[in-house]
């Protein structure tokens, strides 16, 4: 019985058409074209344009040569013809004539079904993948002095070309910027350059501003707020293959031979002259709103969502240029030396010298300030780059200070606006470097100070408010409250009477609870970082707490750090072996031998070193500068904690100041003759490393050990280093394999010259650089292998357990391998071949000892700890 499918076939026999049946040579059969290549040759999509191009461009010029016989055929050589027919069915010509189809009384030849998606147009039209329209953004130099530069010279035009985008500023303009940006080294010329753009849609385009800075900034988003593109490498090159035609062979070629995702994007764009589809121009805001649907995409399909943003934006990218910072910022790596102090700087500097159409705030005049020196010039930029830093240091984010300059401009309202916040992290205090004791006691030499103990922890910002709610974030201001769930749980335990909101700062250690030891920090490092159950935590930790900076509404940070210390450990109530202080020795630079051995005690306990911090803004009358005074001279240690300040609104008090005098780190060797030094200030000062803290770490120490390992590959620099190789890689000798272990990467210690002589030696494709050697045991893969020849001298802080590097596996732990951390070069071993390099046995014997170190035993309340592995 046959099927219902046959059925119908059988009985829709009767409505077959007439139409006589064509055999396979009909399909397969080879007919005539114009232009004709070989049929063994395949074609590229550009060929088989153009040859589809020659088809029409044939079938119009018949058509017209039947409605007007007398016109010529000219140039055959697929030249773009396009035709209207809305425009009364005139026709558009490049280099082929057309009649009037209407001329003769006949209807014009119907458009093939083919081109409908390209609109009303007789033939497929190859565009330009060039940005030809966008000479107006090209020539406006940016690079010129800001006293020069004068927006409205330019903003005619601008706003012409802008208006065919709604008034939006275009990319073109920011990839210019980046391009002038991009081709100097000079600090001072892309700061000019970045003002003047900044002024241009500062006078030009507000709404674009904002989001001109964030691409400049290579962000899209504070760190303190989880938004991340969430793309991989994979989406970029497809999005190049699909748009520019490349196949992954050439595309593995071009990133071969330039290592950088932007440069392969340009080399792929100049060589796609042709496009099917003519590019719309993207605009700053645009691009930006782009970038955020990308990272707004989730669920089921995003990454398709995804991929189809990523190829749009590729594929709108007119020219070379644009195709690069497009790709460049996809990948979160812009390089153009736009950080964040340059950007805070171009941003005070546009302010100061240009305000929006609808602004009403005060201005420098240009003609005043071109007539300062350098030296005048610099005092006059220096009060709003620094408001504008404090601002920036206290509220960490773009959309509230770009929306507040627009507003008001340079004001000392603007530290009020952009001030201290609960649950938005403020930039942290850093402590500078010093190499040992005798040069910390030098550089405090006369001064009141406090030594703690520096823990192997990771430091902790704890905000609190009135409700009870607390967030906790990291030193790079990212958000870890899912992580330490433990805390967020012991905050009202220990908050005191009369504490209603506060932000404290401290250590977040790995501890035994029973004793009170301390654990390395890579005992902490295996704590899960998200969705962590308190009744699940199984790495138990205590906050070392060292600085108070906010508390029942009012800012601290103009307070000594002796006042600040005395309200936190007044107010507060320690629990042992959950949340403590920091253990800390008061001392002055007379007091050598004692600094000494409480540097040796918290080497001894497992702690990174010691950090040195000032207690009061003068301790010693005679280090006042000349003619300066300073409101709190005569403060010395309260006799009783000072009372909890009531809530009331932000305190305004010496805010006024933008913590300029903060930046008086005078050492000995700059005292002036006749003069004395300046006094040190005791306050907090968001974001800047000053000399009134000091770190003296164990790895800074002369008595550390070293160790003697082979370089054997490294990767492309970033950003200043881009020419370079760094970070680079380095490892061990095992003895009974003859294989090479790696142990880690360093980026520390290296000189400008070392790197360039480095990368001379090791230059791609030369006698030095090998293809992946057998010998080497790593799992990763380097942009380049290097010939092993030369031994270098490394210092470090700590031998740590990794899961990463497998150098000594099987010797301390059957799962893992050692590394280092903070790994810093110290020399070439001239005098060592290879041979004689360092071995796992070797490595293995640094870790035991280490291991070795008996924990002093601490009784209740002398536990402490300190900042951060980076300083404070």
């Amino acid at each position: 019985m046959p099927s219902p499918n046959k059925k119908r076939k059988i009985q829709s026999r009767d409505s077959i058409s007439t139409q006589p049946v064509r055999n396979l040579d009909f399909f397969f059969g080879k007919r005539p074209t114009l232009n004709e290549i070989p049929a063994e040759e395949p074609l590229s999509d550009e060929q088989l344009a153009r040859k589809l191009q020659a088809e029409w461009d044939a079938e119009a010029r018949a058509a017209t040569s039947l409605e007007n016989p007398g016109i010529e055929d000219r140039d055959q050589s697929g030249a773009i013809v396009e035709k209207d027919d809305a425009k009364d069915n005139e026709a558009e010509t490049n280099d082929t004539p057309t009649g009037d189809d209407n001329s003769s009384g006949r209807s014009p030849p119907k458009p093939s079904p083919a081109l409908t998606m390209f609109g009303q147009k007789t033939t497929l039209s190859l565009q330009s993948a060039t940005a030809e329209d966008d000479y107006v953004s090209h020539v406006i130099p940016f690079d010129e002095s800001p006293l020069t530069f004068d927006p409205q010279k330019y903003l005619p035009d601008l706003r012409q070309q802008w208006a065919k985008e709604g008034g939006a500023a275009t990319y073109a303009l920011l990839t210019h910027c980046f391009v002038l940006v991009n081709s100097t080294q000079s600090r001072i010329k892309i700061v000019d350059t970045l003002v003047n753009l900044l002024r241009t849609l500062i006078e030009g385009n507000p709404e674009s501003l904002l989001p001109a800075v964030w691409l400049a900034t290579n962000s899209i988003s504070p760190p303190y707020i989880d938004v991340e593109l969430g793309l991989g490498g994979s989406a970029i090159s497809k999005a190049l293959k699909k748009v520019c035609g490349l196949d992954s062979a050439g595309l593995r070629t071009l990133y071969n031979k330039h290592g950088d995702a932007g440069d392969v994007a340009y080399e792929a764009k100049k060589r796609q002259s042709l496009t099917l589809r003519k590019p719309k121009p993207l605009t700053i805001k645009s691009v930006y709103d782009s970038l955020h649907k990308i990272a707004n995409a989730k669920g089921q399909g995003s990454q398709e969502v995804k991929q189809r943003i990523v190829e749009r934006l590729v594929q709108d990218a007119r020219g070379a240029e644009e195709s690069r910072y497009i790709v460049r910022t996809l990948v979160q790596h812009l390089r153009i030396g736009a950080v964040k102090t340059t950007m805070l700087i171009a941003l005070s500097r546009a302010f100061l010298l240009s305000r929006p159409p609808n602004g009403d705030f005060a201005i420098k005049p240009q003609s005043e300030l071109v007539k300062l020196n350098k030296q005048d010039l610099a005092e006059a930029y220096a009060p709003g780059e620094e408001l504008v830093k404090a601002s920036f240091a206290r509220r960490p984010n773009y959309n509230d200070l770009v929306p507040t300059l627009l507003e008001i401009g340079i004001s000392e309202e603007l530290l009020l606006r952009c001030g201290l916040a609960l649950h938005i992290p403020l930039r942290p205090m850093l402590g500078g470097i010093t190499r040992d004791l005798g040069e910390m006691l030098t550089k405090l030499e006369g001064r009141d100070f406090t030594c703690e103990f520096k823990y192997d922890g990771q430091r902790a910002q704890v905000h609190c408010d009135q409700d009870g709610k607390v967030t906790i974030f990291s030193r790079h201001l990212e958000v870890m409250t899912e992580k330490y769930p433990d805390l967020v749980a012991l905050v009202p335990k220990i908050r005191g009477e009369g504490v209603s909101s506060f932000i404290l700062e401290g250590e977040v250690v790995a501890v035994d609870r029973e004793t009170g030891d301390l654990k390395p920090f890579q005992i902490l490092a295996n704590r899960a970082r998200k969705d962590v159950v308190v009744q699940s935590v199984k790495v138990d930790v205590c906050l070392f707490a060292f600085d108070l900076m906010y508390l029942n509404g009012e800012e601290l940070l103009d307070r000594t750090l002796r006042e600040r210390r005395s309200l936190l450990r007044s107010l507060f109530v320690e629990i042992p072996h959950h949340f403590t202080w920091v253990k800390s020795m008061d001392a002055s630079s007379m007091d050598f031998d004692a600094v000494s051995n409480f540097f040796k005690e918290s080497l001894d306990v497992k702690c990174e070193g010691i950090m040195v911090k000032v207690l009061d803004n003068v301790s010693n009358p005679d280090l006042i500068v000349d003619g300066e005074a300073d409101d709190n001279n005569d403060q010395q240690a309260p006799a009783k904690p000072a009372p909890p300040p009531t809530p009331k609104k932000k305190s305004t008090k010496g805010k006024a100041k933008a913590k300029s005098n903060g930046a008086d780190t005078t050492e000995p060797s700059d005292e002036k003759k006749g003069g004395r030094r300046k006094a040190l200030l005791a306050t907090y000062e968001p974001d800047k490393r000053l000399d009134s803290w000091l770190k003296v770490k164990k790895d800074y120490n002369s008595q550390t050990d070293t160790i003697d390992l082979i370089p054997v590959g490294g990767w492309h620099g970033q950003g200043r280093k881009n020419a370079w190789w760094s970070p680079i890689l380095l490892a061990c000798r095992n003895e009974e394999t003859g294989t090479l272990e790696v142990v880690t990467k360093c980026i520390s210690g290296f000189t400008d010259a070392f790197y360039k002589a480095n990368k001379e030696k090791y230059a791609e494709d030369g006698p030095n650089t090998i293809s992946r050697p057998s010998y080497v045991d790593y799992a990763g893969e380097p942009d380049v292998w290097f010939e092993p020849q030369e031994v270098w001298e490394m210092v470090f802080a700590d031998i740590t357990l990794s899961p990463t590097y497998t150098a000594a596996i099987g010797l301390v732990s059957d799962e893992r391998g050692l590394s280092m951390r903070f790994p810093r070069f110290l020399k070439v071993r001239e005098d060592k071949s290879i041979e004689e390099a360092s071995t796992n046995e070797f490595l293995a014997g640094l870790y035991r000892k280490q291991e070795a170190k008996a924990p002093i035993q601490r009784g209740k309340g002398d536990e402490a700890g300190d900042d951060d592995d980076d300083g404070a």
